[in-house]
């Protein structure tokens, strides 16, 4: 099973959305409240390549993007090989 890991904070419509369509291919999504864990912030940001917005998906080592790249990978169906 893969490792899906989401960078999020509390109040983030998109971050809810993303946790959503991850649930329903049937991922189980390790969240990292940047919100309330700040010191994790820097690391988001080192390993997303500089981004500072959330969420920021992680599949196994896989930067996936934010919940419209993820959004674009369903669509594409490219997201359910992805989580295999």
């Amino acid at each position: 099973m893969v490792s899906v890991m989401m960078y999020c904070t509390a109040m983030c419509p998109y971050c809810v959305r993303a946790e959503q369509l991850l649930q329903r291919k049937g991922a189980e999504v390790t969240k990292v409240r940047v919100d309330l864990e700040p010191d994790r912030l820097q690391e988001m940001m080192t390993k997303s390549g500089g981004r500072r917005s959330v969420p920021q998906i992680f599949v196994d080592q896989f930067h996936v993007g934010g919940y419209d790249e993820l959004a674009e990978l369903d669509r594409a169906g490219k997201l359910e090989p992805l989580l295999q």
